[in-house]
């Protein structure tokens, strides 16, 4: 089995016990998950499946959408409601700071990971360091959020629908939040619905995946995955020389749906069926493709 099974993660689980829960239910070793959620957290995760698995960082490049409900008032060790209290206040924003503040939030900017993260620091993950008490120093990282509505703020709680680049932490968005607001905040509830080309409605519940035909019907093929890279259609040679890692010149392939873009970072490379076969960037003469990702 090769391709992208989309999971509605349950909440309670962590990303990994998905991944062993599949491998089990497919009885496939090779699955491997493309966008960590937290345990508190549900919603889209793909699980890339045999070949698919040598994809996996150009599945986990692409932006997501959240749907998060943030606490005021309260601040904890974790930035989510799962945390140990570390501050609390009854002070209630108005609907009006919310939106100043979370205005502020948008756009590109350096986010500091929190300290209860897998982040590693010098070898060791972040959240080890937090769990003894020793100071974490993580350096921030570029992110962007393009767009952050606010669907209602009712009392001490909003709801946020987010759409951010990959490498996000909607737990750090929280608590920047809570203290540009002046009273401390956490993550209460997170749900993602998309995650690149993957959304909620081709998701299936986890205890799905005992039904085989069920996967099989909702399995996203390699043919289907990338689609924002463009396409070309190998010859029976250009074939041959995929699968030897040889460089393909532009005799040994078409563009698929137009003329070739130009220098496009990956080009996926397709056999007369339509199976996948490599993705494949600029090659060193006019014109050609290198096979750099090769999937047979």
């Amino acid at each position: 089995m090769d391709g992208v099974l989309i999971i509605d993660k349950p909440e309670g689980l962590t990303s990994h016990d998905v991944v062993a829960a599949a491998r089990r239910a497919l009885k496939e070793p090779r699955i491997g998950h493309t966008g960590t959620l937290d345990p508190l957290a549900t919603g889209v995760l793909p699980l890339a499946i045999g070949r698919a698995t040598r994809l996996v960082r150009f599945l986990t490049s692409s932006d997501k959408d959240y749907d998060a409900t943030i606490r005021f008032g309260v601040a904890t060790d974790t930035y989510d409601i799962t945390g140990a209290e570390v501050s609390r206040t009854d002070r209630v924003p108005s609907r009006e700071e919310v939106s100043r503040a979370v205005e502020s939030l948008r756009g590109d900017y350096l986010q500091v990971p929190p300290a209860f993260s897998a982040k590693k620091v010098d070898g060791r993950r972040a959240y080890e360091q937090a769990r003894r008490a020793e100071p974490v120093a993580l350096a921030p990282a570029p992110v962007r959020v393009s767009r952050a509505d606010i669907a209602d703020v009712t009392g001490a709680q909003a709801r946020i629908s987010i759409t951010c680049s990959a490498g996000f932490y909607v737990r750090s968005f929280a608590h920047a939040l809570g203290e540009l607001l002046g009273t401390g905040a956490c993550l209460e509830a997170l749900r993602r619905t998309r995650s690149g080309d993957f959304t909620l409605d081709a998701a299936l519940a986890l205890d799905a995946i005992q039904d085989a035909g069920r996967v099989e019907a909702a399995l996203v093929t390699m043919d289907r995955l990338l689609p924002r890279f463009p396409a070309v259609q190998v010859t029976p040679q250009g074939r041959r020389f995929v699968h030897h890692g040889r460089e393909l010149r532009p005799g040994d392939f078409e563009p698929i749906g137009g003329s070739a873009p130009r220098n496009p970072p990956y080009v996926r490379i397709l056999d007369d069926r339509g199976v996948l076969l490599a993705l494949g960037t600029a090659g060193h003469s006019p014109g050609s493709l290198h096979p750099a990702v090769v999937l047979v």
